[in-house]
């Protein structure tokens, strides 16, 4: 079968690979031609469909050419026109031949179309079809700077050099298509906004060194949420693959400095996705902080095992219905072309409205099944609303499992927990359902309050839904939300996240048993801390965390590295904040004395 008929079945023909028109195209195991050029054919015949459309009833193409039928025909005569090679075919081909015996005529309705739209040139024409496609509001491009391996300035210097700074994503999200402009964001530190198709950043050599990452905005919430710190200990993405939230956990900790010994462990059960999750890992530059645990399913993890004694916060974003996900939308609107009648002459008695036969092979057109395709591309029949409210059932309850797995874990206190859903049953009522289990009883776990955020989290002012909290209004504050096609440039997702203070199961929690906390202190009720400003704390006598000062693994800013990684006074004292926690080292162009409290301060909060 050739690239044209593999192109018109996914299109029209009734399919056992539903859902997005990528997800019909790249799971579909049985094509003979490469799935990206099928992909590309498709998705460019659909935007040009309505034009394609025109010209070929203009030319009296299906009149002439009984065989062809009407996708063929704007298939073939897409690539006959736009395809930079031109029809896939050898000139000795049938179908080829079909176009080619009018290609004068197919070429002057195409110029026709083209000055009827007053466009002057290919090019122009060629911008106005792609802004009809993105429609007035285009999602942006979302690119995260890898703090590992590059800078924010570093890559406004390089990979942007020559874009305008645009003070709104709405500006972004409006501009003309190929104008260089992006957004510096407000709510996750090193994050940039950039229209979609402004320029191809996996042909940079920045993308390709994995100094920046193409991740969604929202996605980056849960990472920046957990808000992961050296006295965290060891952490767990439960749900790894492709790896964008594993390498942002990095990220963070490479900016403020890896504990000794300190490990992010990644776990996917699928082996091949647990590949591609590897492969960014070691491109993004932290493998060497990174246990990847192939074909291992996070569940089977024991959380009592030695090999987990010291995880801190867990990372969980597990399969959902990808509801939120852009660009998950069935297939494109196809514009096909209809068949022109013989005209009859007066009193032949021959009607002049019969059907066009179908061609030899042509199967008749039926729709294909209504589709649910999750995150991770599996598909489900969808035919009712009973349907869909019993897979959402079934996708919470294996979400609940993982949440409530994660809560076992014996030195865990903290825990984010993610979809890419805007169903509440996968959301809101997982975090209630979550609360009111046993384990979270017995082990003090609650939802982190809005107040106690970080900054960019809490500042975010889409919220959860309180009737899905069953009115609990503390806890809907607490969840964060984003929804696709709202004017913030995000897609639809979902993330809370789950603390305790309690150190073992059966006590109360410390913080209300001792309102001085969890660490020890002097006559004077200040923190009893080491060299590197690292408490002590009272249950073990242990420090809370071990900085490790061997070379290259910790990342702070300019400084002696022997004096450590905090601001010291002119006697040598670690400079303190008003909770007591050491100041990290800025370079002295990133921060001054005057500077505003209020001004945003990298990852702090």
């Amino acid at each position: 079968m050739s690239l044209y008929h593999e192109a018109a079945a996914l299109l029209t023909g009734p399919s056992t690979h539903g859902g997005s028109l990528k997800s019909r195209v790249f799971s579909n195991k049985d094509l003979k031609s490469s799935p990206a050029q099928v992909y590309a054919l498709a998705l460019e015949t659909c935007k040009w469909s309505s034009v394609l459309k025109e010209v070929v009833e203009n030319a009296e193409l299906l009149k002439h050419e009984r065989k062809l039928t009407p996708i063929l025909s704007i298939l073939l005569v897409h690539d006959h026109l736009l395809a930079k090679g031109g029809i896939a075919l050898p000139a000795s081909h049938g179908l080829r031949q079909s176009i080619d015996r009018h290609k004068a005529r197919l070429t002057s309705e195409f110029t026709k179309a083209r000055i009827r739209r007053k466009c002057p040139t290919i090019e122009t024409f060629r911008d106005l079809i792609e802004a009809e496609y993105a429609g007035p509001v285009q999602h942006p491009r979302w690119i995260r700077v890898n703090a590992i391996k590059s800078t924010l300035d570093a890559q406004l210097e390089t990979t942007f050099k020559g874009f305008e700074v645009v003070p709104s994503i709405t500006q972004v999200m409006t501009a003309p298509r190929k104008k260089k402009v992006l957004c510096l964001d407000g709510h996750i530190p090193n994050l940039i906004a950039v229209p979609p198709s402004v320029l191809d950043f996996t042909k940079t050599e920045a993308y390709k060194k994995g100094e920046i990452i193409l991740q969604d905005k929202a996605s980056c919430f849960p990472a920046y949420l957990l808000d992961p710190r050296p006295e965290d200990g060891d952490i767990i993405d439960a749900c790894s693959a492709p790896g964008n939230k594993t390498t942002h956990l990095a990220g963070i900790l490479s900016e403020r400095g890896f504990a000794r010994g300190q490990t992010i462990h990644a776990f996917e059960k699928d082996r091949n996705r647990a590949k591609t999750l590897q492969k960014m890992i070691k491109i993004a530059g932290s493998d060497a902080k990174t246990v990847v645990h192939p074909a291992e399913d996070f569940l089977r993890a024991d959380p009592q095992a030695e090999e987990y004694a010291h995880v801190g916060a867990l990372l969980l974003d597990p399969s959902c219905s990808g509801s939120g996900i852009v660009g998950r939308d069935d297939v494109p609107e196809l514009c096909l072309p209809e068949a022109l009648a013989s005209k009859n002459k007066p009193g032949n008695g021959k009607s002049g409205n019969k059907k066009r036969k179908r061609a030899e092979g042509e199967e008749e057109i039926k729709p294909a099944p209504a589709m649910m395709v999750d995150d991770d591309g599996q598909e489900t029949v969808v035919s009712s609303e009973k349907d869909l409210q019993q897979r959402i059932e079934a996708l919470a309850a294996f979400q609940l499992q993982i949440v409530l797995h994660a809560f076992e874990f014996p030195n865990a206190r903290k825990v984010t927990y993610s979809t890419c859903s805007v169903h509440k049953g996968e959301n809101e009522g997982v975090t209630i359902r979550a609360l009111g289990s046993e384990v979270a009883r017995r082990r003090g776990w609650r939802v982190l309050r809005r107040e106690e955020q970080v900054r960019g989290m809490w500042e975010w002012d889409v919220r959860g839904e309180v009737e899905g909290c069953e009115g609990d209004k503390e806890v809907a504050e607490g969840c964060v939300r984003a929804f696709r096609d709202d004017g913030r440039g995000t897609m639809g997702f979902f993330v809370v996240m789950f603390v305790r203070d309690g150190t073992v199961d059966g006590e109360k929690k410390q913080m209300e048993e001792d309102e001085e906390g969890p660490y020890v202190r002097d006559q004077q009720g200040r923190v009893v801390r080491d060299e590197n400003g690292i408490p002590t704390l009272k249950a073990t006598g242990r420090k809370a965390v071990e900085v490790d000062d061997t070379e290259g693994d910790v990342r702070f800013g300019s400084g002696s590295e022997g004096e450590g990684p905090f601001v010291r006074d002119g006697d040598g004292r670690i400079v303190r904040g008003p909770d007591g926690m050491p100041t990290l080292k800025k370079g002295a162009d990133e921060e001054s004395e005057d500077e505003s409290e209020d001004d945003w301060s990298g990852f702090d909060d």
